[in-house]
């Protein structure tokens, strides 16, 4: 579980802090607590889920303050029950006071991530499907967002439009036919990029098939036509289901045969774990 670049991660919580901040400071905290006022803090989860994104979370803390030390209790990846403390946090109170909704922000959000990809994961275990995110991240947040789902013992599905093809509905609409986008495609990507081909018909299956295509994504098919488009395909490229995949359908999605299994509610909808900051001076 490789986790993202501090290169990648800081800009973001910087964004985040200064958005906060605004035009000028933390004007209530800056007016009660001088500068060389000290507290300590402990992370406590009010619920109990999987954690993801501490280290990002607690950036808001170090880069209001190089001063402010963090002793973590808990790491990315693994679960917390109600009650649970995650780190306890000293140093310079302004900092932590101020940073103190930007760091629960990032950590209740990619937490709560994190912890609706294990509630999918464990609902498939028996099968050898796995869970994928999709693009249906929330804007400037994917590295982490993705890394959540990770977090949470999913996989990741492409980045963005540069690192994979996909080609979907309405790219053939406007081809005409798999076989003309597929071959534009080839004409202009290298050799190493991945093809995968949006389907939601059965004779699509075949015509994906014939184009020798990596993947095929398996639209809003219902179970038992996801199991004979995997009959189809037997094992000549990757099978992945789409469409409205939640708690409540991910299982019977699950054991039609499929490889992959792309849900976007586990990033676009997925509900913050609680997570509180308790302090004091």
């Amino acid at each position: 579980m490789l986790k993202p670049q501090r290169l990648l991660v800081e800009p973001i919580i910087r964004r985040a802090l200064l958005e906060d901040i605004g035009h000028g400071a933390d004007i209530t905290t800056d007016s009660i607590l001088s500068e060389q006022a000290v507290m300590r803090a402990r992370l406590v989860a009010r619920k109990p889920g999987t954690l993801a994104g501490l280290d990002a979370a607690l950036l808001a803390f170090s880069l209001l303050h190089d001063g402010v030390s963090v002793d973590a209790a808990v790491h990315d990846g693994e679960q917390v029950g109600t009650g649970t403390v995650i780190a306890a946090i000293s140093g310079n109170a302004r900092a932590i006071l101020t940073g103190e909704r930007t760091a629960l922000n990032v950590l209740c959000r990619l937490s709560g991530i994190a912890t609706a990809t294990r509630q999918l994961v464990d609902l498939i275990t028996g099968t050898h499907a796995k869970i994928v995110c999709t693009r249906k991240t929330t804007p400037g947040l994917r590295v982490l967002e993705k890394y959540a789902v990770r977090c949470g013992g999913g996989s990741n599905h492409r980045f963005g439009l540069d690192d994979a093809v996909l080609i979907k509905d309405n790219h053939l609409a406007v081809a005409g036919s798999i076989a003309r986008a597929v071959a534009a495609v080839r004409a202009n990507v290298g050799h190493l990029v991945k093809i995968e081909v949006e389907v939601d018909t059965l004779e699509q299956v075949r015509d994906a098939l014939a184009e020798s295509v990596d993947a095929v994504l398996l639209d809003n098919m219902q179970p038992e036509m996801l199991r004979e488009a995997v009959a189809i395909v037997a094992g000549r490229c990757i099978t992945e289901a789409s469409g409205t995949i939640d708690a409540q359908r991910v299982a019977a999605v699950a054991h039609s045969g499929v490889d992959l299994i792309s849900s976007g509610w586990i990033t676009h909808s997925a509900p913050t774990l609680d997570i509180g900051l308790d302090g004091d001076v």
